[in-house]
């Protein structure tokens, strides 16, 4: 008898209901459903169709499935059941038998473009519908827990890596990778599997050579942060190499040369130079995986790598002993000093140095800042805060940049081409030198995942104080060829909000008995606390705009009713908050502009302060305050609530436009507003807003709402059993999310300019 199902998820479900209970009774069908499968039970996995009428095509798509799964560091169940739900019969083979296929990669959906497989007969038909027999033989596939063991290669080994330190905690890069060759032989998991045995074989490669453009991916996660480490892909180093040849041509007649780079990894930047341009290359590297893949792809063809060869105890817990560029030792490295002190060599120096930031919130939230910033307590950083301001000495990239002006370049015609974010030149000023040119680069590509502007620039050992750089602009398309942009124009920054417009008065009748709030507007229940809890009639709010970057935006712009936990801002008061408010504007500027090209190159500034400053007193930009605070009043980053506190007081939320409660200092200041299309549109979907808000369980008549606190407390919503949201009030939803679109358009098209002009952002 046939089955009949509408559709493929009724027939699965139907099918895990009768089975999984006699598999594992603990098994829910959101453990199985992984990976965009239909499931992974033990070691099988699972593809359902209503009726199988094209088995090739059907176990392709399982193949594709394995072959995503391989890649991702994820175990090959031996059993691929195909199951055809109408007729009740399963189809069984066994992955290994296809595992050339499964070690291929595939691109896009795994069900789209399957036909013009061939596959071998199945190893069974399971007829479960018919015969005791056949569904008892079933039960027992279900319940094994066999998998195929898979080849490692560049393809996978990053997954698995990734596995292999998330459950080996502690584990080390040596632990996964290590190999029989130089002095230290520590043989890794990939070589004599211990930890992953069921799913891998032993790799046969004798060195690590085949993964060079993944050495970088292939730390364990504390040494990813402390050497910060990333992989150039190679259109930007063959547009680099035009600024290296720039260089090259600036040696004096008669000069020898070498190029310099101290932190080259696998030799990633020097891979594309001519035999004659790799004759003049000084290179080393820290890591000593990388080091002994440099030396054998670079060790006859580069006039040195220091260390020159492997000593015995050139392995230092994973390092290279000699090669750290931090320290005093290599600064007086004697082949270094050899050219350094020879006035007839000019120094050329190629860095793409590492990027490792320990006040970042990726090492606070690990919870490894200290453990991870060994570098900070090299001798380099302690000399360069001697001179630097504390803030740059945070970044490890800073400290090659500083280091290199500082002891290697000593003519005008020496040279440093250098990979790093602008900010060192645009806002910490850690150098200033003449600037022979430049290009952006997408650091999407750098084995990250992050859409922003990284700079590779080529300058002189000449001063000069520039305003101003022009910088060529290249993507990279996904066929890997370089796409591109329109130039682009680095300003520098002069002065930070904090300097010239945080409001640092302080009020005779200020008490000191106000609340600690999150960054969620909610009262904070939290042990740290920097901020003075200030109380005043007068007071609105908190605003914590800090930081010229938009590496976190939402953790540097904060707009809360009472003091922030943690401080970095001001008390926002009603005497003045218009005049404040462009701060948090701009704060939000790169939420609603993410091209790559303005992430790490567009940042805060307060070098317009004494015009816009003469602007408020004259009144001459009154409509546009007015207008930035309509965007604050609608901003969802804006986190003011209304609340009932623990110090027996009831805040107000007076920057909000409900007026149900009487007028707001927002309504009535917003009474002053030249009306447009623009604005009355907004205006008319906040009362959409508000409308549906007052319709919900959760609505509070007592409470003035902002945008921000009826999204946090009355659009509520559930998750259904396909784990997606469904909304309680899905009116409410949908006119939230056309104010949301207004909201960017209104400020990119009413906002942004303004803060150009005054150079709020620059």
């Amino acid at each position: 008898m046939l089955n009949h199902f509408s559709n493929e998820v009724d027939g699965q479900l139907k099918f895990y209901q009768d089975y999984l209970p006699l598999i594992d009774k603990t098994l829910k069908t959101d453990d199985i459903l992984t990976d965009y499968t239909d499931g992974i039970v033990n070691g099988n996995l699972i593809e359902f169709k209503v009726v199988i009428n094209d088995i090739n095509s059907v176990l392709f798509q399982a193949i594709k499935y394995l072959s995503a799964r391989r890649i991702k560091g994820k175990e090959i169940p031996k059993n691929i059941l195909l199951v055809s739900l109408t007729n009740e019969k399963i189809y069984v083979f066994d992955s290994q038998e296809y595992l050339t296929h499964i070690e291929k990669v595939y691109f896009g959906g795994a069900s789209v473009k399957t036909s013009g497989f061939s596959s071998d007969a199945p190893l069974e038909v399971l007829e479960y519908g018919q015969s005791q027999l056949d569904e008892s033989r079933l039960i027992t596939l279900l319940r094994s827990k066999q998998y195929t063991k898979i080849n490692i290669d560049e393809n996978c080994i990053v997954g698995w890596a990734e596995r292999f330190y998330r459950e080996n905690k502690g584990a080390k890069k040596s632990d996964f990778i290590g190999d029989h060759t130089g002095k230290v032989k520590i043989i890794g998991e990939i070589r004599k599997p211990e930890k992953l045995k069921e799913f891998i074989n032993p790799y046969i490669g004798v060195t690590n050579v085949q993964f060079q453009y993944l050495m970088d991916k292939l730390n364990d996660t504390l040494q990813k942060k402390n050497l910060g480490a990333f992989y150039t892909p190679e259109p930007y180093v063959q547009k680099s190499l035009e600024l290296v040849r720039q260089a090259i041509k600036r040696v004096p007649e008669g000069n020898d040369y070498i190029i310099l780079d101290r932190c080259a990894g696998t030799g990633n930047l020097e891979k594309l130079m001519s035999d004659e341009e790799l004759s003049h290359c000084v290179l080393s590297t820290i890591e000593y995986y990388e080091y002994k893949v440099l030396l054998e792809l670079l060790g006859d063809k580069v006039r040195h790598i220091i260390p020159p060869t492997e000593k015995e105890d050139t392995f230092n817990m994973g390092l290279v002993r000699g090669a750290d560029a931090l320290s005093e030792e290599y600064i007086n490295n004697e082949i270094v000093q050899h050219y350094i002190n020879d006035p007839k060599v000019t120094i050329i120096m190629y860095e793409n140095p590492p990027y490792a930031e320990t006040t970042s919130i990726e090492h606070q939230k690990a919870g490894t800042s200290k453990q991870s910033s060994a570098w900070k307590k090299s001798f380099l950083v302690t000399e360069m805060k001697k001179e630097v301001k504390r803030q740059a000495t945070n970044e490890l990239g800073n400290i090659f940049i500083w280091s290199a002006f500082k002891y290697y370049l000593r003519q005008p015609t020496d040279s440093y081409i250098i990979y790093s974010p602008v900010k060192y030149w645009k806002v910490q000023h850690l150098i200033d030198q003449k600037f022979l040119g430049g290009f952006a680069f997408n650091r999407k590509h750098f084995h990250t995942n992050i859409d922003a502007m990284i700079m590779c620039a080529l300058w002189s050992k000449e001063e000069d104080v520039l305003e101003l750089l022009k910088l060529e602009a290249y993507d990279i398309d996904k066929d890997g060829n370089l796409l591109p942009e329109n130039n682009i124009i680095i300003k520098r920054i002069h002065s930070t909000y904090s300097q010239n417009y945080f409001d640092k008065r302080k009020f005779i009748d200020d008490e000191n008995n106000g609340l600690y709030l999150g960054l969620n507007g909610k009262e904070y229940e939290g042990k740290t606390k920097s901020v003075v809890p200030l109380f005043n009639s007068n007071i609105l709010g908190y605003m914590a705009v800090y930081s010229s970057g938009f590496d976190n935006p939402d953790l540097h712009a904060t707009l809360i009713m009472a003091g922030r936990y943690d401080g970095h801002g001001f008390f926002l008061r009603s005497d003045n908050f218009l005049e404040k408010l462009p701060m948090f504007a701009a704060s939000r500027y790169i939420t609603y502009n993410r091209h790559w090209t303005q992430r790490a190159n567009i940042m805060k500034s307060a070098d317009g302060a004494e015009r816009f400053n003469k602007a408020v007193s004259s009144n001459t930009i009154e409509q546009d305050l007015l207008k930035i605070l309509l965007f604050t009043t609608l901003e969802t980053q804006n986190h003011m609530r209304s609340l009932y506190g623990s110090d027996g007081r009831f805040y107000r939320n007076e920057l909000s436009l409900d007026n149900s409660n009487g007028d707001t200092l927002a309504t009535v200041n917003l009474g002053k507003l030249k009306l447009g299309s623009k604005e009355t549109a907004l205006f008319e979907q906040w009362k959409k807003v508000l409308t549906e808000a007052k319709k919900t369980e959760n609505y509070n008549s007592q409470l003035t709402y902002s945008v921000y606190q009826i999204i946090d407390e009355l659009n509520t919503s559930k998750k259904d059993e396909n784990d997606k949201t469904v909304y309680d009030y899905p009116e409410l939803n949908g006119h939230l999310n056309t104010l949301k679109t207004m909201v960017k358009e209104y400020y990119n098209s009413e906002i942004v300019p303004f803060l150009f002009e005054y150079e709020f952002l620059k």
